[in-house]
């Protein structure tokens, strides 16, 4: 979450926030078609925003609170600061050349700018069904990476079609930092890079903590199956033979220290810097880890962390195949949300699992080069900074606790049967779960995508309204018969579906007031609604949540973002619910267990509710 006193020191402190344009533009071709059509992302009128803003705070607040809120808010609302930044904010999305008006401050507060590590705070995780047909782990690698490779081809010729919403389609610039893209630490900003993908048609391949170049096209022809399979093999074993100190948990570091470090380890060597260059201008990681995980938690926590050395978390795209051929697939969140790296990894696993993908010739030729250890020259001060990064990814990792609930009950299909969004209704069993846990509702964060315009990216959904306090209070009062509580479900799952309407129509409020609090000049007065209580209140996101939903995963994951609130990450398939729960181990009490219990009882307790009041509401014969 964004705090108030970094907002103002980054806002006050430079007038131009950092950005990152691709080194080489890959926006050609049917995946780009529609980009020059696309609108802008809109800035609401402040009569759409504030009333909005009211109805979303009022449930977290006492009638005192609220009268107090709602006289600042309409005190803004009417005074000159309001309108004038309001208008800054309108002048500088009319802007010519510009974009959108949020995207730069937006990459640089919540992902550029930011310094915690990316993992676990940032990057999420997706975590594959088993593939039946490939046991041998490099066998199951080389097809990922034959189908991935597939996929970035469609990418670099722009033959991808672009992901529509029904009819509309939805901005295709994020497709610039998949494939060849990684982030690199620099203080007070990271900045992305891009590198050519005719140019760069190589993999990083990481094992027992070591890096390896596994070039994928020789002699013009892209390496089969079977070759890479067999180009894995030897990593494997000349990994597995040698130790080497462990210099990817450097970036599992805090953002200013591993920047630091960065300078550290590409200045301890020229040949340092050219082994950055490499693992860097690849394609993406495939990591090898040589663990057999087998519970979900397991799973999740592989694919989420692992040991913090046998990864680059700076890669846009790591793919990883465990030692008992568990897969999953870690991605970085600064410069690309979750909805194309679902697509990528959903086509990775359709082509897999269904045996679609082609994986050219079973012969492999005698003269593959062997694939280039990348080695970094570890002076004693490198070392020395690489087991403090380390220590202190143990540390974070430790503060974590985490529970999968899978739950089986229903799915997608029987919620649609019972007259639901399928969304809708699991958003409102997060609520009574955590209504049945804590008492009362907390300001809930559902990711909403923004992309039907020019670089659209994300606004808040806030899941909490009068109208979801209402249908907790309501199941959790046995005096309410079945059809007054099947009412207030329906009711919350509406006023849920219309306000993730608006968002997704850029007229939700959270991205809103941020641009008018970052419009606010260096030595003006902060205006009263944003010293409010209220305020922080109601973005301080003790439920931090979001859907992304494929058949082919057994669930996906992130962290949660205050030190007392959850990190819920579910994935809707049509017979079954997943949900990562994940929060820290600390002086707050919390725990996932609990959650995960609460939100397995509400969801039974909904299903069994409907469906008794619709037999009650049936013609009796």
């Amino acid at each position: 979450t964004i705090s108030s006193a970094f907002i103002f020191a980054r806002a006050q402190s430079s007038t131009t926030m950092p950005s990152s344009q691709p080194q080489k533009s890959t926006s050609v071709g049917k995946l780009f078609e529609f980009q020059s059509q696309l609108p802008k992302l809109p800035v609401p009128a402040l009569s759409e925003t504030l009333p909005k803003y009211l109805s979303t705070v009022e449930p977290l607040l006492s009638k005192d609170e609220f009268a107090q809120t709602k006289n600042l808010v309409e005190k803004f609302g009417q005074s000159s600061q309001g309108q004038e930044l309001q208008r800054r904010l309108e002048a500088r999305a009319a802007e010519p050349g510009r974009a959108n008006w949020l995207e730069e401050w937006w990459n640089d507060l919540s992902y550029m700018g930011y310094r915690d590590p990316v993992t676990p705070y940032v990057s999420y995780f997706y975590t594959y069904k088993d593939d039946k047909l490939r046991r041998k782990p490099t066998q199951r690698a080389a097809a990922i990476v034959r189908a991935a490779w597939a996929f970035r081809a469609q990418v670099a010729s722009g033959e991808l079609a672009p992901e529509m919403v029904r009819t509309t389609p939805l901005c295709s610039y994020s497709y610039n930092y998949m494939f060849n893209a990684t982030r690199i630490p620099k203080r007070p900003s990271d900045i992305e890079a891009t590198y050519d993908l005719g140019a760069n048609q190589h993999i990083t391949v990481a094992r027992n903590n070591q890096f390896f170049t596994l070039e994928l096209v020789h002699d013009g022809q892209l390496l089969s199956a079977a070759e890479i399979e067999s180009q894995l093999d030897r990593i494997v074993e000349r990994a597995d033979s040698t130790a080497a100190v462990p210099v990817g948990v450097l970036t599992s570091d805090n953002r200013d220290l591993w920047a630091d470090n960065y300078e550290l380890l590409a200045q301890a060597s020229p040949q340092n810097a050219q082994t950055l260059e490499k693992l860097q201008s690849s394609a993406f990681l495939l990591c090898l880890d040589d663990t057999k995980p087998v519970t979900r938690e397991e799973c999740h926590r592989t694919y989420w962390h692992g040991n913090g050395s046998n990864r680059w978390f700076d890669k846009s795209l790591q793919f990883i195949v465990c030692d008992n051929a568990k897969a999953g697939f870690l991605g970085e969140h600064s410069s690309m949300d979750g909805t194309p790296t679902c697509r990528l990894n959903d086509y990775v696993l359709d082509q897999t699992l269904n045996n679609k993908v082609d994986l050219g010739s079973t012969n492999v030729r005698a003269d593959l080069s062997e694939p280039e250890a990348l080695r970094f020259v570890t002076p004693p001060t490198v070392v020395r900074a690489i087991e403090q990064a380390a220590g202190r990814f143990s540390k974070v990792i430790g503060q974590h606790q985490l529970r999968v609930l899978q739950y089986e009950a229903f799915g997608k299909d029987e919620i649609k049967k019972l007259g639901f969004s399928p969304d809708g209704f699991v958003q409102m069993a997060i609520q009574l779960g955590y209504f049945k846990m804590y008492g009362k509702s907390r300001a809930t964060y559902e990711a909403a995508a923004t992309r039907k315009f020019l670089h659209g990216r994300t606004e808040t959904c806030r899941s909490v309204s009068n109208e979801s306090v209402a249908f907790c209070r309501a199941f959790e009062d046995n005096a309410q018969g079945v059809q007054d509580k099947l009412a207030a479900l329906q009711a919350a799952v509406k006023t849920h579906g219309a306000y993730a309407k608006a968002c997704s129509e850029g007229k939700g409020v959270d991205r809103h007031l941020l641009g008018l609090r970052l419009v606010l000049r260096a030595g003006e007065e902060k205006p009263e609604i944003f010293q409010d209580p209220a305020y922080a209140r109601s973005c301080h996101w003790n439920l931090s949540t979001s859907q992304l939903s494929s058949e082919h995963f057994e669930g996906w994951g992130f962290s949660e973002v205050v030190p007392d609130g959850y990190g819920i990450a579910y994935t809707i398939r049509k017979d079954a619910l997943i949900f990562h729960i994940a929060a820290m181990q600390n002086e707050f009490g919390l725990n996932s267990d609990h959650l995960a219990h609460y939100i397995k009882e509400a969801a039974t307790e909904m299903r069994a509710t409907v469906l008794a009041a619709k037999l009650a509401a049936a013609p009796k014969l």
